[in-house]
């Protein structure tokens, strides 16, 4: 289990080199206190993934530093069970005048392995990493995502009881990622407990079984990751307006927020005969229907809406500004927005329905209400066309026929 109880952390910040020198030869004090972490908290049990989300500067690395022991707490404490590593900054415990396999035995040293376990795991790291000839190369010669895979190829199999990534998969390809996923989970299904920080919400509600949420150094919210990232975009939208921005303008929502200068009254999702349904076949007519107030003049609306699927994963989304429809109300003008497909090409599965009403491209600008999962619907399939997947593409099928012998028509 890894234990973090009432985590403190300060930095001392210093205008210049000088203050340093001043502050210890003359005992004045020349520094000030910024305090990157204040009182956190948490648990993870083996065979779980805690997901650390929050804007830059909130403390998340902070935090994996102190887990991994790179930095000391001010105060509080942390109980880690079993060897930890991981990927923090990008060449952390390298050097780059080394080559790619000096450095192999060089971090792994670091991470708390031996010569012997380094070289027992050798075939099994350079294989893994796939960076061949280069290994023979100086790490200044590797880029970025080179860096990547030889850094998580060596954590990943120094055998850890517990394991924390800090947005390090960003710099990789996505097949190398894709990869890194599937160690990661066999890691977890092997009782591994795991720390993530990434910006990327798909990856943290996928993967994650549970996280939090910082914000200037404290837990603002912590839950199920699908609860927790609501409350990050609530956050967003609320760095970009200021303060006015309220929850739950709606009595009969708790998933909601904005300023309210524009109330999202109604939801329909109809079938072709314009009936309500929850239920459509793949490929069938769909209608989404939206019904707001202005209780404000307001000169730009844009309207949206966001399909997930029931990993909480983005499916599908658009608004009325990148479709170029513009939108403006009068105080106490009530209008509908009908978003009408004529197949709605989803997989088999359920899903949820999130609508939107604010300014410009996205709801950070300006939000005048935000509604999660407004509605949830299921897509069932057709048994004329049968297929998997997350995406019914209808493909049209040709054949061409040809004896071995035969010249190639064109």
């Amino acid at each position: 289990m890894i234990s973090a109880v009432n985590i403190c952390k300060t930095f001392r910040l210093y205008n210049s080199p000088s203050d340093r020198l001043k502050e210890i030869f003359l005992g004045s004090k020349h520094h000030r206190d910024f305090c990157a972490l204040r009182g956190i908290s948490f648990q993870i049990e083996p065979g779980e993934v805690l997901g650390i989300i929050g804007q830059n500067g909130a403390g998340k690395s902070t935090i994996l530093k102190i887990l991994t022991g790179v930095l000391i707490p001010n105060s509080g404490t942390i109980h880690v069970e079993g060897r930890i590593t991981g990927l923090l900054e990008l060449g952390t415990g390298f050097n780059s005048e080394l080559t790619g396999l000096r450095n192999i035995y060089l971090n792994g040293i670091l991470l708390g392995m031996s010569q012997g376990e380094i070289q027992a795991k050798l075939d099994r790291i350079t294989s893994f990493s796939e960076l061949g000839d280069f290994l023979g190369q100086q790490l200044k010669t590797y880029s970025t995502g080179m860096v990547m895979r030889l850094a998580f190829s060596i954590a990943i199999h120094a055998d850890p009881q517990a394991f924390v990534v800090d947005e390090a998969f960003s710099v990789g390809d996505a097949y190398f990622q894709q990869k890194c996923m599937k160690k990661i989970r066999e890691f977890k299904e092997r009782g591994g407990m795991i720390a993530f920080v990434s910006h990327d919400l798909n990856a943290v509600k996928v993967l994650c079984d549970k996280a939090i949420l910082l914000d200037h150094g404290l837990v603002v919210d912590e839950g199920t990751p699908e609860k927790v990232v609501k409350t990050y975009n609530f956050l967003l939208a609320r760095k970009g307006m200021g303060e006015d921005l309220r929850c739950c303008g709606n009595e009969a929502r708790s998933n909601g927020y904005g300023s309210y200068k524009v109330e999202i009254n109604s939801v329909r999702m109809l079938d072709e005969h314009g009936s309500d349904t929850e239920i459509f076949t793949a490929g069938a007519p769909c209608t989404i229907e939206i019904g707001l107030k202005a209780t404000d003049a307001v000169d730009g609306v844009t309207v949206g809406i966001l399909m997930r699927d029931r990993f909480g994963q983005d499916i599908f989304g658009t608004n009325t500004f990148t479709l170029r429809i513009p939108i403006e109300l009068q105080e106490g003008e009530i209008i509908q927005v009908k978003y009408i497909m004529d197949e709605l090409n989803l997989g088999c599965g359920k899903y949820t329905l999130t609508v939107a009403a604010h300014r410009d491209l996205v709801h950070i600008n300006e939000c005048y209400e935000w509604v999660d999962e407004i509605k949830s619907f299921e897509v069932v399939v057709d048994p004329a066309c049968l297929f998997i997947g997350i995406a019914r593409l209808k493909p049209r099928v040709q054949l061409e026929r040809r004896f071995a012998d035969s010249p190639i028509p064109g």
